[in-house]
């Protein structure tokens, strides 16, 4: 007995022991290195800007990336940028004009409700390009401005076609440009290209307007050369590959289920076109000119369905069983081959400035 409580004494002792150590943690130490951190300028589109949601709004604005940036610079000297930002209390405006998404719950068109993203208001909040923000005296350090495009930087009037630079340029005849050189930025990050790729791959490549690589090398050499003009330092960042992103991953492409008798009514019908399905899991059928009389196909395991295709349709309406998917819903082989290959091509522009200007790279 008196050994179990002598073992018992000596376990108390050493828990007691441990608990009573505090666990040592140093911090990392932080330095600004070749960098002077005093101003500093972020400029890109909607991935910059803090757009979140689908929509610009106050919460996603805390949250950018240039803050982000900016919280970081902040340790070793640098001060908290500036944004535009909108009300607090605002739903927020997309590109398109709706409020931004949150998850909740929707009724489909079988009557099943289940959480799905939906919009916080029926309208997005236009009194956001009511007014003008631009103050000489705390000029803005994120000039991530939704839908901007490297082709742009330098337009002038861009408020005019582009409302969330109107509301925070210097003014109506100003390009982003030339407020983002005006700000004498000491450290810059630019995170410019996603933009002038997304409008084909959103578009199912139906929108032809990828950039050539000689027009995107001249446009950012340029945006790179003002940038630096004053001696600053800077970050420039690759295009990521765009079909890597939900929008284009999220809708399975053997996403349509059959049972035997449905199974039984589409072989009936496109077994003279060498198209069979199966009970479960089956690809869904596409327009493709190229492919037939009929200019319909079963998608491939590698191609893309996006997230703009309308589900209801597909659930209720037959749309990619007797109806094919419309092509402005479908990233198919050779577009996508395209747009990774010219993203390759943008790329290899960016690191070359990269080299060219001593930049840190961001791939």
């Amino acid at each position: 007995m008196s050994n179990k409580l002598y073992s018992l004494g000596i376990l108390l002792i050493s828990l007691a022991a441990l608990l009573s150590c505090k666990p040592k943690y140093e911090k990392p130490e932080v330095s600004k290195g070749e960098i002077d951190p005093t101003r500093f300028v972020m400029i890109g589109g909607a991935h910059s800007s803090g757009y979140m949601n689908d929509a610009l709004y106050y919460d996603g604005q805390q949250n950018s990336l240039a803050a982000l940036i900016s919280n970081q610079i902040s340790l070793v000297g640098g001060n908290l940028i500036n944004q535009p930002f909108v009300n607090s209390t605002s739903v927020g405006i997309g590109l398109t004009g709706l409020a931004q998404l949150k998850l909740g719950y929707k009724t489909d068109c079988k009557g099943a409700t289940s959480l799905s993203p939906v919009r916080v208001s029926a309208t997005g909040d236009g009194y956001i390009f009511s007014d003008n923000l631009y103050s000489s005296s705390t000029k803005f350090g994120n000039y991530g401005i939704p839908g901007l495009k490297l082709m742009d930087v330098a337009t002038a009037n861009y408020g005019q076609s582009n409302s969330f630079f109107a509301r925070m340029a210097s003014s109506t005849a100003t390009s982003v440009l030339n407020d983002v050189t005006a700000t004498n930025a000491t450290f810059f990050t630019s995170f410019l290209g996603v933009e002038d790729v997304l409008d084909f791959a959103k578009s199912g490549g139906t929108i032809t307007n990828l950039p050539s690589v000689n027009n995107f090398e001249n446009a950012y050499t340029n945006v790179i050369q003002q940038l630096t003009a004053n001696g600053a330092k800077g970050a420039i960042a690759t295009i990521p590959d765009v079909t890597e992103m939900p929008y284009f991953t999220t809708i399975p492409w053997n996403g349509l289920t059959l049972d035997a008798a449905n199974n039984s009514t589409l072989n009936s019908i496109y077994n003279p076109l060498g198209y069979y399905f199966t009970v479960g899991s089956n690809p869904f059928m596409i327009v493709d000119p190229t492919a037939n009389d009929f200019a319909v196909r079963q998608i491939l395991s590698d191609e893309l369905l996006l997230l703009s295709l309308p589900l209801d349709s597909v659930k209720c309406n037959q749309m990619g069983v007797l109806f094919p998917i419309r092509d402005e819903f479908v990233l198919d082989q050779g577009e996508i081959q395209e747009l990774r290959t010219r993203i390759q091509e943008l790329n290899a522009v960016i690191i070359s400035l990269a080299n060219q200007y001593n930049l840190a790279l961001v791939r």
